[in-house]
């Protein structure tokens, strides 16, 4: 479209200058659709409740039930599905919430958009332009379609989102006749970009998918998503511990037979053991942590999208963000006024706040004189608005020296004769006023091009590559007395302002957190090299410019091969001017390097990278496209909030394997002091409703209790885990031998102990049910941190635990001392006495678990010293 005339424009399109009537532009709308870019239709409430029961876990468990329902065990069956069930609603909840949670953060930003229909200009919903409105253009208009410019007024159109240009383009009616790259087309405009300053008029040649941002979309929608490392963990532990069972169950219907049992005891006795191994707990507590930490991020700024995402952030190891808005406050600010004497003023206060000043202290009446001067002549020579607390609009630069002009606390108020507003190519803007009945112009814009209206002095270039070197962007300024308002020669050159977009405090102390915790944090931007190491330099991202590279020199190792581009990669901590392309192949070069990646990013032109990444993550006030593509959104585009999400990543993780450790541990002592039972010839310690009513009283709330734990103080100094190991890993292997051994060897123990001692079986199984309920539940207190005491951990950080630990062993006294519950579960009461001496031998489980975590931490410090 950007090579036609505007008679071919009008043809192709079906209008006219006069815009469209209304019945036109419904036809249009029924025929084409809504002007909107959906990139995945979100899946309905039944398609998420259906999706939970895909996971090999949750098949297995259904499997179970079933199983179990055949052979007449419907109690416990029926138990089973419950917690199937009840896990598949939660999951089913918290999912649907954060879909709902993304698409009102979506509907925070509809547009709307001024058109001509009927001869009239009107205001409707942007989803509802059509091919052929004729549109309005003015300063802060989001633009939702692509359109021919038909008329402008130095129309600046900011397509970073786009094309990662991060200074505004010029737009103006007129034919190109040769082919151009998306970002020289000045006769057009773009879906997805906004309008920072002018007017123009416009008529729509495309909408929705057919759209550039909608060409992007579609791809996006192609690149295949990756599965979470926890999806990958848990699926190849449901491998694992389906194995381990089918061997426990082979290994006890043999010992049984060989001992004589009945068949029926046997198929009973196999299928208790069987549940008492099944972690069937895991998969609920799982979706409670993940849910836990979801409300969490929530609460920190950050909708998670899918609850798997919540454990991959917690799992990157490489974060490569944004600068503008995320590691930046994204406000330009006034930070030095250089005087042509070379006198300068430093001034106070970051972004668009007026709380700052300007440093007069101990300096020459006459050079504060000059100082308001330049802030003055500046905000004359403005096309912005300003109103402290309440709004703001125009070039960033223009807000920038408005609020200057607050700090200084200025009110000249001049005659303004003329103005030449600013324009790219012209790289200045200018303003005839009258002072005491003299006409005077000023100028502001590049050093070199307001060198050019004033006496050249080779001092201001040096200053200027001073400021710039250390990355700020400078503003020159110049003023004088003209002959008329059509001349600019021989003005006197006044100064500089040098402004920056200054860092997020957070952010540094949140870079540091990374660092310490073992993650690499990139800086991926459009802007300077020089402005980018400066940034970088503050948040110590990087320390060199050998850590800077620039797009063109990326494209230059990306020709040379994957091989050496990737060597080149593992060398750079800031990637300035890059293309969305260069961002991509940076993904993915990364990710061959082995790294798990989190990307960042607002603009359509960041999809790609987004997809590619092992966890993608949105600013809130970015486009639709980057938030239907990503994992998760920042509302708030504060690269803290991202690692607050991380931390909390880290803390959903962490109380998995603490809960997989429990039920891992607990249910390994029960089959094992069984099958031990049988090799010595003994009855079963428990029967299968004994066994049964165990799982329910000691694994029923503990675990979901677990999924509420706070973080230990060394979360975020510990390197990331690598997301190819599995969940039950080594060390977690150890700790279940551990306590699963150490609970073996003090049930068996009791229980030849009553059996050699003449105990009827009735009493000897009471006993040992009631040491199991308190040795499991003492044993939750073990599991609330794998390397630090008991003594250490709060009691107040997760009073849950402390609720269903004394809920569960008073139930089960309950059920000890009623009758009716006694003879159904076929135990007898206990006295007093047993019951605080069972309590007491219990607590032997904890001595174990602080020698072990003792022992465990010892050798950790001599493996970190070595």
């Amino acid at each position: 479209m950007y090579k036609k005339k505007m008679t071919e424009i009008y043809e192709i399109v079906e209008s006219s200058k006069d815009g469209l009537t209304s019945k036109e532009a419904k036809t249009r709308l029924e025929k084409n659709g809504k002007n909107i870019l959906t990139i995945k239709k979100n899946k309905n409430v039944f398609q998420l409740f259906f999706g939970e029961f895909t996971s090999p876990l949750t098949i297995i468990l259904i499997l179970t039930s079933i199983f179990s329902f055949i052979i007449g065990e419907k109690i416990d069956s029926f138990v089973i599905a419950g917690i199937v069930l009840v896990d598949a609603i939660i999951g089913t909840v918290e999912e649907y919430r954060a879909l709902k949670s993304a698409e009102a953060l979506s509907n925070m930003l509809v547009t709307k958009a001024t058109v001509l229909r009927d001869g009239k200009k009107i205001e409707i919903s942007a989803e509802e332009l059509v091919i052929g409105d004729v549109i309005y253009l003015e300063s802060g208009v989001k633009i939702t379609s692509d359109a021919r410019i038909i008329e402008s007024s130095n129309l600046l159109i900011d397509e970073s989102s786009l094309t990662g240009e991060s200074l505004p383009v010029n737009k103006e009616d007129i034919v190109i006749e040769k082919d151009v790259a998306l970002g020289d087309r000045k006769n057009m405009i773009y879906a997805g970009t906004n309008v920072m300053s002018g007017r123009g008029v416009a008529i729509v040649v495309a909408t929705s998918f057919d759209t550039e941002l909608g060409k992007i979309a579609k791809v996006v929608d192609e690149t295949k998503e990756e599965k979470s490392p926890l999806t990958i963990r848990m699926e190849r532990f449901s491998k694992q511990i389906s194995a381990m069972i089918l061997a426990v169950s082979v290994i006890a219907a043999a010992l049984l037979y060989i001992n004589g049992y009945e068949v029926k005891d046997i198929v009973l006795s196999v299928i208790a053991l069987a549940v008492s191994a099944m972690p069937e707990g895991l998969s609920l507590a799982q979706t409670m942590a993940l849910t836990v930490a979801s409300k969490r991020m929530a609460q920190e700024n950050v909708i998670v999208k899918k609850l798997n995402s919540v454990e991959s952030l917690g799992s990157c190891t490489v974060i490569a963000s944004d600068k503008t808005g995320t590691l930046t406050v994204n406000e330009q600010t006034a930070k030095k006024i250089v005087l042509a004497s070379g006198e300068s003023f430093e001034v106070s206060g970051t972004g668009y706040n007026v709380d700052g000043e300007v440093d007069f202290d101990n300096k020459k009446e006459k050079d504060i004189k000059e100082a308001k001067k330049i802030a003055s002549l500046c905000a004359l020579n403005n096309e912005a608005s300003f109103k402290e607390n309440v709004s703001f609009s125009g070039d960033s630069i223009d807000i920038a020296f408005l609020v200057l002009k607050e700090k200084i606390g200025i009110d000249d108020k001049y005659k303004v004769v003329k103005s030449i507003p600013y324009e790219s190519e012209k790289q200045f803007s200018a303003i005839y006023y009258e002072e005491n009945g003299k006409l005077r112009c000023t100028v502001k814009g590049s050093l070199e091009k307001v060198m050019s209206f004033s006496k050249k002095n080779k001092k201001f270039e040096e200053q200027n590559e001073e400021l710039t070197r250390d990355g700020y962007r400078v503003i020159a300024v110049a003023d004088g007395p003209v002959k008329n308002d059509k001349t600019l020669d021989g003005l006197e050159f006044l100064g500089m302002v040098a402004f920056i977009d200054p860092v997020r405090e957070e952010a540094r102390y949140s870079v540091k957190e990374c660092i310490n915790a073992g993650i690499k944090v990139l800086m991926v931007t459009g802007d300077h090299p020089n402005t980018s190491l400066a940034i970088a330099k503050k948040l110590e991202i990087a320390h060199s410019k050998d850590e800077v590279i620039t797009g063109l020199e990326l494209e230059e190792a990306y020709e040379k091969g994957e091989k050496y581009f990737d060597e080149v990669v593992a060398t750079k901590r800031v990637f300035s001017r890059v293309t969305p392309t260069d961002k991509y192949h940076v993904v993915e070069s990364l990710k061959r390097q082995g790294e798990f990646v989190a990307v960042t990013g607002d603009g359509v032109n960041d999809a790609p990278a987004i997809k590619a990444a092992n966890i993608g993550i949105a600013m809130g006030s970015g486009t639709d496209v980057a938030k239907d593509t990503a994992s998760m959104i920042i509302a708030d585009d504060d690269f803290s909030s991202i690692v607050n999400g991380v931390k909390e990543g880290r803390i959903a993780y962490a109380n998995i394997r603490k809960i997989t450790l429990f039920l891992i541990s607990c249910g390994f002592a029960e089959v094992l002091f069984s099958l031990l039972s049988v090799v010595f010839k003994m009855d079963m310690p428990l029967l299968a409703i004994q066994l049964l009513w165990l799982n329910v009283v000691t694994d029923g709330l503990q675990d979901i209790a677990l999924s509420f734990e706070r973080s230990s103080k060394e979360i975020m100094s510990e390197p990331p885990r690598n997301t190819k190991e599995s969940i039950f890993s080594f060390d977690l292997m150890m700790e279940v031998f551990v306590f699963g051994v150490t609970i073996t060897i003090l049930v068996f123990h009791i229980w030849k102990f009553l059996k050699t001692s003449g105990y009827d079986d009735h009493y000897s199984r009471s006993v040992i049910m009631m040491l199991m309920v308190f040795i499991q539940n003492v044993h939750v207190l073990n599991c609330r941190s794998e390397k630090n005491s008991v003594l250490t951990t709060s009691l107040l950080s997760n009073p849950l635990v402390f609720l269903t630990v004394f809920g569960s062993i008073g139930l089960q006294i309950l059920v000890t001392q009623v009758p009716a519950f006694a003879k159904v579960l076929k135990i007898e009461q206990l006295s007093f006495n047993v019951i605080v001496t069972t309590l007491c031998y219990s607590l032997i489980v904890i001595f174990v678990s602080e020698v072990y975590k003792a022992l465990y931490r010892t050798f950790l410090k001599k493996k970190e010293v070595m």
